[in-house]
């Protein structure tokens, strides 16, 4: 039977108008808007006067951190706060100077290296400093790309409206690599792909500048220009040239480049009859390729490998290992500094008949087998990006082997670019859980739990050539949260909604107020209209967006709802306890432990792990079946309160935001409505029991 009752969500945008509003959601969170409150434009007026600068034209990052400063200030501020050259020491009140030890005598002459040296080239102090009688601030830095990111995190205190009383602020980021992942088109909801390749390397169009800022006004400092089912044309001269025009533009905002790689390129573009690891030719050609792209892109980051998963080739292939296809693309890298961030989304049958426990299975015999310069990229959970998932039993598992953590920003399966659903949550789920082996998933991500010399996070992004650039202006919020959360895993999922609803929709305490209730609980709603109670897995095969939970895929049963989700006359899920597929064994036993007994199991991944009874009772008094029927409509009855919210806030947010915001809310209840439907009447033939009234 086929239940794909939801369609896929229309995909074309037109072409931005030259004369297209300026609320239209372009500029992101970089809405330089004059402050309302009287009182705060006031108290900033007085603090804030002019940006001294020296040496100007010396660094390209300085010059974009004053340049970030001089539009930005000017804008909040409502009149010209321009950069001045200065020379001797600073001779004007409510000067703000932002620079290096090296770059500028003031930084130099008041002796604050004690006080940032300890945050290293990323990090940055921000203070309020008295000299020569007169009140200053100032960012400083060891580093430029910690001046940049400091003169970001001073206006985004202007922007959220914070008093600058006893301004301190220092502040380091607490991974190292924090990277955007395009997948170009196979990902991308909001259009078309964000680089126009066809008219690189001459054109470059403004837009890429934007998201520059974007990124580095939020600590960014990579991103994987394609998509890691990498097509051969990337690692070719003519789109190197493209490549080269693109690093350049980001460098001077912290941003190295990075590129997927196909595994087979000596067949593909090296015309070799071989990929092999251990072939001399083979070694040599990646050896030459990696030394072709430095001398263009002298500060290119490396690699992303996906390779022996869904078709794509690798190591595997030749009877070789992952260790050995990671080390051999690694040692091409390592004269250059570059690295490779081998992904660990494989599920080979033959690893295991349950797919959750296939990756823990190929990699962690394979701990202390990589190079130095690799890092295996996990996902979050061990599925796919599920709107709920236990986390990934990798974490803590691989103690020698750097790990990154993979996040997907863009809404895959919690509802692409119509459904507005808040993804900051889930990512502190993930990244805050106890692995049961003394840290948290977090402490693994961080390096504190391993000791590991490289970090790295990694989010595949939602950005697309959409003029608001991620199709639901809402969407952007989880760009916004990622690239914070990046930086600061500690932060909290609340206080980051507050602070981009401020930046993006005003400081109106009503509007705040509004979004932030409707996104707080966002995500949440998305599991219950479309996985409750640990399900998953459920949508349609051809693009994911809607529900299909009797489908199963032919030659691919791990491709198929009914694999997952395993409904009888008896009851409902995956029994991956010690006494089904033990998936459980693979995690602490601290953890796997309370997962392995059905009393203890958290509810809300129930049926990751058991297949429950229709009728077991649950903690609310409810039996599972009902329970179910519960949250089904529980979730619809949140997007249904998110809408009425939205509604009331006509005529104080902007018409042209405001409608389209209204448009994807109205979808998106229907689509909702439509999820449960399908799910609760495709159950209901196996549970045989009514549906509930409900009333959450």
């Amino acid at each position: 039977m086929n239940y794909s009752h939801v369609p896929s969500p229309d995909r074309s945008h037109r072409s931005p108008s030259p004369f297209a509003p300026i609320e239209d959601g372009f500029e992101l969170w970089l809405r330089y808007r004059p402050i309302a409150d009287p009182a705060r434009l006031a108290e900033y007026r007085g603090a804030v006067t002019a940006i001294m600068v020296e040496n100007r034209g010396s660094s390209p990052t300085l010059a974009a951190a004053h340049e970030e400063l001089a539009v930005g200030l000017s804008g909040l501020l409502g009149e010209d706060v321009p950069p001045v050259d200065v020379r001797a020491p600073v001779h004007r009140a409510g000067a703000v100077i932002a620079g290096t030890p090296e770059s500028s005598t003031v930084v130099r002459r008041l002796g604050l290296e004690k006080k940032f040296a300890a945050l290293g080239p990323g990090g940055f102090l921000i203070a309020a400093e008295t000299i020569d009688d007169r009140p200053v601030i100032i960012i400083a830095s060891t580093g430029e790309a910690g001046v940049l990111y400091g003169s970001f995190a001073l206006l985004r205190r202007l922007q959220t409206e914070r008093s600058l009383d006893g301004l301190q602020i220092a502040e380091k980021p607490r991974i190292g690599l924090r990277m955007l992942d395009h997948w170009e088109e196979t990902r991308c909801y909001a259009g078309g792909n964000v680089w126009n390749w066809n008219e690189l390397p001459g054109t470059i169009d403004p837009k890429y500048k934007v998201y520059a800022r974007a990124c580095a006004s939020i600590g960014l400092n990579g991103a994987v220009l394609n998509n890691v089912n990498a097509e051969k044309k990337y690692l070719t001269p003519a789109y190197l040239l493209k490549e080269k025009a693109v690093a350049d533009l980001f460098r001077p905002y912290g941003i190295r480049v990075f590129l997927s790689a196909n595994f087979s390129a000596p067949i593909t573009v090296g015309g070799l009859p071989t990929a092999d690891p251990t072939d001399p030719a083979v070694r040599g050609w990646w050896k030459a390729k990696v030394d072709e792209i430095f001398s263009a892109i002298p500060d290119f980051g490396g690699f992303v490998v996906k390779a022996n998963s869904e078709g794509e080739p690798g190591p595997k292939d030749f009877r070789r290992s992952h260790a050995e296809g990671a080390n051999l693309l690694a040692r091409a890298l390592a004269p250059h500094g570059g690295i490779v961030l081998w992904r660990a989304f494989v599920y080979d049958p033959e690893a295991d008949s349950d797919r959750l426990k296939r990756a823990y299975n190929e990699f962690t015999p394979l701990d202390g087998e990589f190079d130095e310069n690799v890092t295996v990229q996990v996902k979050n959970g061990p599925l796919d990006f599920q709107p709920r998932e236990p986390f990934n039993p990798l974490f803590g598992k691989m103690p020698r082997t750097s790990l990154a953590m993979e996040l997907q920003i863009t809404q895959e399966y919690t509802g692409q670019d119509v459904q507005l659903v808040y993804l900051a949550p889930m990512w502190k789920e993930a990244l805050d859980a106890d692995t049961g082996g003394g840290f948290s998933v977090a402490g693994v991500v961080d390096g504190s739990a391993h000791g590991y010399k490289r970090t790295v996070v990694a989010g595949v992004a939602n950005t697309g050539s959409a003029r608001n650039w991620t199709g639901q202006d809402f969407a952007q919020a989880n760009w916004y949260a990622f690239g914070r959360l990046a930086w600061d895993h500690t932060l909290s999922a609340e206080a980051l909604a507050e602070e981009w609803t401020r930046m993006t929709w005003g400081n109106d305490e009503r509007v705040v107020a509004a979004i932030t209730a409707m996104m707080s609980g966002s995500r949440e709603a998305c599991v219950d209209y479309m996985d409750p109670l640990g399900l998953g897995h459920l949508m349609a095969r051809d693009h994911h967006y809607g529900p299909e939970p009797g489908d199963t895929v032919p030659g691919h049963e791990d491709w198929s709802p009914t694999y997952f989700h395993r409904a009888d006359e008896k009851g409902l899920g995956y029994d991956r306890s010690s006494r089904g597929s033990n998936l459980v064994g693979q995690y602490f036993p601290k953890v796997g432990n309370v997962f392995d007994d059905i009393d203890a199991c958290p509810e809300n991944l129930l049926c990751w792990f058991h297949h429950v009874p229709w009728d077991r009772k649950m903690k609310s008094g409810r039996t599972f079946w009902e329970e179910l029927c519960f949250l089904y409509h529980r979730g619809v009855a949140y997007v249904t309160a998110m809408r009425a919210q939205w509604d009331s806030l006509k005529g104080v947010i902007d018409a042209g935001r405001f409608a389209a915001v209204a448009a994807k809310l109205r979808r998106h209840e229907a689509d909702a409505a439509a999820y449960r439907n399908v799910c609760l009447s495709y159950f209901q033939a196996f549970s045989r029991r009514p549906i509930p009234v409900t009333s959450p």
